[in-house]
């Protein structure tokens, strides 16, 4: 038998560069199986998982579950979490009819059949909130209504990760499903402002508006980007180093920083980047937590100087040291969003945005650069995939303390029959 309770196992589709996996380790699973594409991505999951045995690069397309599941010795229903990202392609909001045997949506098809084949006692699919909306909620419905048949319960819920402590505005979409129990959605730890301007974000988000959690207790205050980035070294545009880590010269500022520093003697991926003159006297007009609006109009590119006051609200944005950053992106460009330092004038490093994801700094990442700020913004934060974990865990344990009072109700009924089966015979002979 593979799974033990002691030790829960998971598979990861669409893994990239492992945000899902690393925040299930912490929450003391172990993944069996990773696949992706990306082979940068999946270099750096290697390299920051050794222990899983089996790492696949390539489209899911080309995986035989069942093969899988014999490499790995697991039996069907063995395995105790399923989760992935898979994303969605050709899902159109001008085709609402369109359903998962769409070959544009092939990816999600894909994964329906690794749950079939392997039927883990719980999943985990996440994606972003936007895919609530396409279709008019029938992309949504046509993958609860897949798993559902698989006799999964399934619930879907909007999660800020701020809420779990992660120092940045990000939402993502879970869908959770389970055969063993009752899903149920990990509660926000800390008190975050946030605003859900998307589809369902009245419905499938936790609300709190207070300081307080539904219990009354008193939540956690949400962890600030000086707090997750302010002790690691100060460069200038261009320094640094990719391969020969950068000493951390600075105490940690706080739990946050600490915990991702636990374990590491030095920074890895800590090289910032170039700027070009232009933006350097640009972004000298722009205080914390301001944009592109307190740029001088003329230094503007040609394009934002057309722009309405009301659009591209973050572009050459600063990054508030007292606040959270925005949604950590693919890119490292100010013309993305706000990636200046607060009180240096340049831009994220990949291990300043891979904190502010909650990587981690012994995590590496592997590959050219803009690949590795790909792999950082594609992630999940671990922190957010810890605390689902966690809530996966709580209902694998729930179901296995069910399962052995069952047997042992089960026992005692059986021993308590038998000496009353035997005087029956005996009476009958």
């Amino acid at each position: 038998m593979v799974t033990k309770l002691q030790s829960p196992k998971c598979i990861d589709l669409f893994c990239g560069a492992g945000g899902l996996s690393e925040g299930f380790r912490q929450a003391g699973f172990e993944t069996l199986f990773a696949n992706d594409i990306d082979a940068n991505a999946l270099e750096t999951f290697a390299l920051n998982h050794p222990k899983t045995p089996l790492i696949y690069h390539g489209a899911v397309e080309q995986i035989q579950p069942r093969k899988i599941t014999r490499s790995l010795g697991l039996r069907k229903g063995e395995l105790d979490v399923l989760v992935g990202g898979p994303p969605c392609q050709g899902f159109s909001i001008n085709a609402p009819d369109r359903a998962l045997d769409d070959p544009r949506n092939h990816l999600f098809r894909y994964y329906i059949q690794f749950v079939d084949a392997l039927r883990p006692k719980a999943i985990v699919m996440e994606n972003v909130p936007g895919l609530v909306s396409m279709g008019n909620w029938a992309f949504l419905q046509t993958i609860s209504g897949a798993l559902t048949k698989l006799g999964y319960e399934v619930e879907a819920k909007i999660l800020y990760a701020a809420h779990y402590g992660v120092p940045q505005e990000r939402w993502r979409l879970v869908i959770m499903g389970s055969r063993v129990g009752s899903v149920q959605f990990p509660s926000p730890t800390h008190f975050a402002p946030g605003r859900p301007n998307f589809a369902g974000g009245r419905t499938m988000t936790f609300r709190h508006a207070l300081r307080s959690d539904s219990n009354g207790s008193e939540l956690l205050p949400f962890t600030t980007v000086a707090e997750a980035i302010s002790d690691l070294p100060r460069l200038e545009p261009g320094q640094g180093s990719e391969n020969e880590p950068y000493l951390s010269s600075r105490k940690p500022p706080s739990t946050y920083a600490r915990e991702l520093r636990r374990g590491s003697k030095v920074v890895s991926n800590h090289v910032a980047p170039k700027i070009a003159k232009v933006n350097r006297e640009r972004v000298k007009f722009v205080p914390p937590g301001g944009s592109w609006r307190d740029i001088p109009h003329e230094l503007l590119p040609k394009g934002m100087q057309r722009a309405r006051r009301s659009d591209h609200t973050k572009r050459y944005g600063r990054l508030a040291a007292d606040g959270l950053s925005g949604t950590i992106m693919t890119k490292c460009d100010p013309h993305w969003g706000a990636v200046f330092l607060p009180d240096q004038d340049r831009t994220l490093s990949v291990r300043e945005a891979a904190r502010l994801q909650s990587f981690p700094d012994h995590y590496v990442f592997r590959g050219p650069r803009v690949s590795q700020y790909t792999q950082v913004g594609n992630a999940v934060p671990p922190l957010l995939a810890k605390a689902i974990g966690l809530q996966v865990l709580s209902l694998l344990r729930s179901s296995n303390q069910g399962s052995r009072r069952f047997r042992s109700i089960r026992d005692r009924r059986t021993a308590a029959r038998k000496p009353v089966e035997r005087k029956t015979q005996k009476a009958k002979a």
